[in-house]
């Protein structure tokens, strides 16, 4: 395998320092709280129209590969039929879609991944990072972490998601990845969380 495809790892342990890595946690617990209890209600509304959608559980729960290689379960609103395979993004386009009426709208507008505050709650991911890969997607995940992404705490959104999201190849994403490890600081965060409410309101990328 080829991993040329992104700039060597130098600067990313540098870069989230322990003051750094303290600072972009307590950014974390401190936004996900006071967001989480702003959201309450719309997450109340999503969940009894799921419930009255289509038949399963309110919220998916999905593994994923985390920091240093570590799997968690990612959570997210269900937004397909219940039993469809964990397959990435482009290998679910080839097949018939299992997305529900519901689940649709929640993709359109990103509000399934609301859930996955309580992640960031919990320490598994952050509000800013590379999106975690599928735990079957070893390809994608070997060239994160020859690039030195997985350094990092997998995040909701990211630079990459800022840049494109789904309609990217892997092998740029982890470009993108690679870039924003090495370059990490609070005001990219910033940056980047704001520039993300501009991304899910045009819908860029989101298939």
């Amino acid at each position: 395998m080829n991993f040329k495809t992104c700039s060597a790892p130098q600067g990313s342990a540098e870069a989230l320092s322990r003051t750094g890595l303290f600072i972009k946690r307590l950014t974390d617990i401190c936004l996900s709280a006071v967001m989480l209890i702003s959201a309450a209600p719309v997450m109340a509304i999503i969940a009894l129209a799921i419930k009255f959608d289509s038949p399963g559980r309110i919220l998916f729960q999905q593994r994923r590969v985390g920091q240093h290689g570590e799997f968690f379960e990612i959570y997210k609103f269900r937004t397909m039929l219940t039993g469809t395979p964990d397959l990435p993004t482009d290998e679910m386009l080839k097949r018939r879609s299992p997305i529900t009426r519901v689940g649709r709208f929640l993709r359109n507008t990103s509000l399934d991944e609301v859930p996955q505050l309580l992640n960031v709650v919990r320490g598994e991911m952050s509000l800013v990072g590379p999106r975690p890969a599928l735990y079957n997607q070893t390809e994608l995940t070997a060239r994160r972490r020859a690039c030195g992404v997985l350094r990092f705490p997998p995040g909701i959104t990211g630079w990459a998601q800022i840049n494109g999201r789904d309609e990217l190849p892997d092998d740029i994403k982890v470009k993108f990845d690679s870039w924003y490890c090495n370059n990490w600081s609070l005001w990219l965060d910033l940056k980047i969380l704001f520039l993300t409410f501009r991304a899910v309101l045009s819908g860029r990328g989101a298939f």
